[in-house]
């Protein structure tokens, strides 16, 4: 996981136009991608059987990826979440798995990829899955202060709080505050209170933190004390020797999340090492990779049940016994509001 840390590009700020960087190798597969997935521990086998890595563009917000695209940007690969596949499909840039070329396809979690099958194909190969919640200073928040979400707004922690620069991340928190924990069935009612809860946590927050690497040195450095966060920020900081945990256990609980790749529609290239790719990523070494070295959960049920459930626990992917806000697809209306609310709400209005 360490390796994750090694690279901050810094995208999930500003406008996508000026965030965009590009990481060149093959070119005859262009990955658009969340930053620091061009970690080669995730697909060794594609570069033992092409000499080298794919050619990655990165971005940081899912939002920012799918504007890209709508406007012409080329890639044979991306790396949507769970909440956005089905706007990416209704806007024509996917095409449908070719589950027949998938080694491991009857090893992905079955749950995961038939959530996306429409009108009888796949859409989205699950490679990726986690937690955001609180994770905190232990050798400077008393554990009394982080038994609640209200943390957040705490006036305690002024200038001490970071949330995810990222749309889902940071409504999963604002609902769950709000007891709100299945947003697939949200209201206008639902939203406004978010949304006012998040105004709220604005005022304390420090940083809309951009990539992990950014909260690390946040968090490192104690400028940050609380934060909402993925389960890896932990993982890696203990392992750096700082004393960072997570509390999964909140009495609003926390979110779980799922992502993967998708075969995007009118790609530059022929669709050859598009599944090498796929391939290479569900090998069972990937499996170990991403869990030992980022903490997440692979999307290779088979392998990730020889893993075994203590491991799970210790990198904060372990069943809870709170609300859990799974990021699920939810209204398409509701979240393009979300969108243009959190806009609205980090520039302070």
């Amino acid at each position: 996981m360490r390796t994750l840390f090694l690279v901050s590009i810094g995208l999930f700020g500003g406008f996508w136009l000026g965030t965009i960087a590009t990481y060149a190798a093959d070119e005859e597969l262009v990955i658009l991608d969340w930053s620091a997935y061009n970690d080669p521990g995730f697909y060794q086998g594609y570069i033992e059987q092409h000499g080298d890595e794919p050619t990655f563009s990165f971005f940081g917000e899912e939002e920012e990826a799918f504007q890209k695209l709508r406007i012409g940007f080329e890639a044979d690969i991306s790396h949507p979440c769970s909440q956005s596949v089905s706007k990416w499909h209704e806007a024509g840039l996917l095409e449908p798995l070719q589950i027949d070329r998938i080694e491991r396809w009857d090893q992905v979690n079955e749950v995961m990829k038939e959530a996306f099958k429409i009108d009888g194909e796949y859409y989205l190969l699950p490679a990726d899955w986690g937690t955001t919640a609180l994770a905190y200073r232990a050798d400077l928040v008393p554990e009394e202060d982080i038994q609640s979400l209200h943390v957040f707004v705490d006036p305690k922690y002024a200038g001490k709080v970071s949330i995810a620069d990222n749309v889902d991340d940071a409504y999963a928190l604002a609902y769950l505050a709000t007891g709100v924990s299945d947003w697939t069935s949200v209201t206008e009612s639902d939203l406004e209170k978010a949304s006012a809860w998040l105004r709220e946590a604005h005022k304390n927050v420090r940083d809309y933190w951009q990539d992990g690497a950014g909260l690390s040195q946040l968090m490192a450095s104690g400028e940050v004390l609380i934060a909402w966060a993925w389960n890896e920020t932990p993982v890696v900081m203990q392992s750096e020797g700082h004393d960072v945990r997570m509390n999964r256990l909140t009495k609003e609980g926390s979110s779980t999340w799922f992502c993967g790749y998708v075969d995007l529609a009118n790609g530059p290239n022929d669709d050859s090492k598009v599944y090498d790719f796929f391939n290479a990523w569900f090998e069972p070494r990937s499996v170990e990779y991403i869990v030992n070295e980022w903490g997440y959960g692979h999307g290779n049920q088979a392998e990730m049940d020889k893993l075994g459930s203590e491991i799970l626990v210790e990198m904060g992917l372990g069943p809870i016994d709170v609300p859990v806000l799974a990021q699920k697809p939810m209204n398409h209306e509701i979240r393009e509001q979300m969108i243009a609310e959190f806009e609205l709400i980090k520039a302070g209005f």
